[in-house]
């Protein structure tokens, strides 16, 4: 007899970071029925912490738009975290899980850039996201995460577009949305997520240089007070629109990634 067909509902899915794009594809996904884990590392550096399931790292739970994610330590407790309708993360940059958990997908959504280490051996379907990965080489599938008219396609062929460096658009802003860290050093927040931010002001600190906003908005994304931070890295995230509202949802972006991933795997398991 052919191999019973496996229910959508049993399928295990393995995420490879827990940042904001990760979190729109997690949240996605389990609200779908999936079951879900993401791997992190110890000190998770997203900017955009409030739709960041990785602050679990920090706080124990973290939820966003109703589902909550809850730190774990191996596979019992992913297990239990699933019985408890939670979504695991687990502190595993190597993602040693992966032989333990055995998943039927893994996406690797650590937006590198490159690939770090995943391959097509790893899961029966591996899905990456953004450039650094070609189709069928060392993913089966890649998801386009440059804004644009192929955002959130499936790429079965070749890679997904370079990385052009440039922040995407908002409010017609690019650049001057985003905080850069002026130095080397400890990262020291003087303003929160969702507070109105105007051109010029100081808001936050690296050993005593101050990060100032180049334009006016809310502060839609800060990095966690006391993080370590290279020269030049990113540590925040201006909306010139104002929306507070918009600090604490998935993004148009994290959305239709998450869209391309759901349809990647109901391309493959739901047939």
């Amino acid at each position: 007899m052919p191999p019973r067909k496996k229910r959508l509902k049993d399928l295990i899915i393995l995420i490879r970071g827990a940042g904001e794009m990760a979190t729109g594809v997690a949240h996605r996904l389990a609200r779908s029925g999936f079951r879900v884990c993401l791997t992190e590392i110890p000190e998770p550096l997203a900017v955009r912490r409030e739709v960041a399931f990785g602050e679990a790292v920090f706080d124990g739970q973290k939820q966003v738009e109703g589902l909550i994610a809850k730190m774990v330590s191996g596979r019992k407790e992913i297990q239990g975290a699933w019985q408890e309708g939670k979504i695991p993360v687990i502190i595993d940059p190597q993602c040693s899980i992966l032989s333990a958990l055995k998943p039927d997908v893994l996406i690797d959504a650590i937006l590198a850039k490159k690939n770090t280490g995943t391959s097509l051996s790893n899961a029966p379907l591996v899905i990456g996201l953004g450039p650094g990965f070609r189709a069928g080489e060392d993913v089966h599938l890649a998801i386009e995460t440059n804004r644009g008219h192929r955002l959130g396609k499936i790429i079965e062929d070749g890679e997904a577009e370079p990385d052009t460096g440039i922040p995407g658009e908002i409010g017609g802003h690019t650049w001057e949305r985003v905080l850069w860290a002026p130095r080397p050093g400890t990262f020291i927040a003087r303003k929160r997520i969702g507070g109105r931010v105007e051109k010029d002001e100081r808001v936050a600190d690296v050993e005593g240089a101050p990060v100032v906003c180049q334009i006016g908005g809310v502060l839609r994304g800060i990095l966690r007070d006391g993080l370590m931070v290279q020269e030049g890295m990113k540590v925040g995230d201006v909306d010139p629109r104002g929306r507070r509202e918009d600090c604490f949802t998935i993004s148009d972006k994290a959305r239709a990634i998450a869209g391309g991933v759901l349809e990647a795997i109901l391309q493959k398991y739901n047939r």
